[in-house]
């Protein structure tokens, strides 16, 4: 959960840090470099200029942006809770469809292979079989446009991240 903006201003940089987790999975460094940004007059602009910050870091960095966020198909007890709604394992029967899961592994394995970082996209309810079929066109493009792309992903996951946390913060009030 986050809190709200002028209390995040006032965290410690560990702690927000560590708030951040919640827009920028598993990507403490970048994490660290956005809260030491602060202060932020809301969640939008800190998302906003943090997008801005990525798109200057060295490669490397934005590499570790991106691969923070779980492959598609990852095993559902080793993803996040957010990520865990995101890729639709709250509404997948079963253990789901093994051809499927077989597929996505292998599409990882490939993509990963052939540019050096996770695929990432903004799943927003898509079946992982549309997604399968995004990742499998994606295996032609050009790596500096894939890199933009999952990098622009990464953001538009925060924000709509935000927005979840949002409306669940105004629900409880």
């Amino acid at each position: 959960m986050l809190p709200p903006i002028d209390q995040f201003n006032e965290l410690t940089n560990k702690q927000a840090t560590d708030a951040l987790q919640a827009l920028f999975e598993n990507a403490p460094q970048f994490a660290d470099r956005v809260a030491a940004e602060r202060p932020f007059d809301s969640y939008t602009e800190l998302i906003d200029r943090a997008e801005g910050m990525a798109g200057s870091l060295p490669e490397v960095d934005q590499i570790e942006v991106i691969n923070g966020h779980p492959q598609i198909g990852a095993s559902p007890a080793a993803v996040s809770s957010q990520s865990y709604a995101e890729q639709g394992y709250d509404r997948t029967t079963a253990s789901g469809n093994q051809a499927l899961a077989d597929k996505l592994a292998s599409l990882n394995t490939e993509y990963e292979r052939r540019f050096g970082f996770r695929f990432c996209v903004f799943v927003a309810g898509r079946p992982r079989s549309e997604i399968a079929d995004v990742m499998s066109s994606r295996l032609s493009a050009q790596r500096e446009e894939e890199l933009e792309r999952a990098l622009s992903a990464v953001f538009a996951i925060a924000r709509s991240r935000l927005q979840k946390l949002t409306q669940t913060l105004e629900e409880t009030r």
